[in-house]
């Protein structure tokens, strides 16, 4: 796997690490009534669910680029 796919893999694990996190303590808010908290923690975990997604489908379009048909 290149440096640069790899990259990308790292990334995303990241991203989807930081998401969970972020519905870890959106569940937490709700849980103590604390809603406009716990919408903003979801929020923020849908915009590192989505960071993550497009790591993961730049090191399938590098994995592509390197392995692919052509």
């Amino acid at each position: 796997m290149s440096k640069k796919a790899a990259e990308h893999h790292r990334k995303a694990a990241e991203h989807h690490s930081h998401a969970a996190r972020h519905h870890g303590e959106a569940a937490k808010h709700h849980d103590s009534g604390h809603h406009e908290k716990a919408a903003h923690h979801a929020h923020t975990a849908g915009g590192h669910a989505l960071h993550a997604r497009e790591h993961s489908e730049e090191a399938r379009k590098v994995h592509m680029e390197e392995h692919g048909k052509k």
